[in-house]
Parts: structure tokens; C-alpha cells; sequence
């Protein structure tokens, strides 16, 4: 597919989405831990994790990531839905 790019524009665009996706996923992924930790550490008098506290904050991860990859499942086939209908009013 011809974008009409140079190959030095290319690159730049390339690597500009690439610092974005990063930067999207340190945020996510900054999200997730400090709701998590928020949710299910609330003990601070010993360095580790208590039963409890590992346990939830496994469960919320687990949960999370879940959503995170259905939300973008349903965000692709809202998106597919919404081509094909631009695609048949042509």
C-alpha cells in the first residue's frame, strides 16, 4: 500500500506510533497498579504481602486484563461493523 511517505517520514511516523503505544501501555499499566494496590493493600506493618492481600490483588489483575481484552474485542467489532456498513453504503 503506497502511503506517499518518504522513507525518512516513514520512519518518523513508525517510530511516533511506537513511542505512543508505549506511553498508552505505562499509563494502563500505571492504572492497574495503583488500583490494585489501592483496592487490596491496606496492612503496612510487614514488607511482604499478606494471603489476603496476594489473593486480591491476583484476583484484580486477573479482572482487569479480562475486561481490558474484551473491551478491545468489542471495540473491533464495533469498529468491523461500522466498515462493513460504510463499505455497503457505497
Amino acid at each position: 500500500m503506497d502511503t506517499g511517505l518518504t522513507a525518512a517520514e516513514s520512519r518518523e511516523l513508525d517510530t511516533r506510533l511506537q513511542k505512543r503505544q508505549v506511553k498508552e501501555f505505562m499509563s494502563v499499566f500505571g492504572n492497574l497498579v495503583d488500583n490494585c494496590f489501592n483496592s487490596c493493600v491496606d496492612d503496612f506493618t510487614s514488607k511482604a504481602l499478606s494471603g489476603r492481600e496476594s489473593g486480591c490483588i491476583s484476583r484484580c489483575v486477573t479482572k482487569s486484563m479480562t475486561t481490558q481484552t474484551r473491551l478491545g474485542e468489542r471495540f473491533a467489532e464495533l469498529n468491523a461493523a461500522a466498515s462493513a456498513d460504510m463499505m455497503q453504503k457505497r
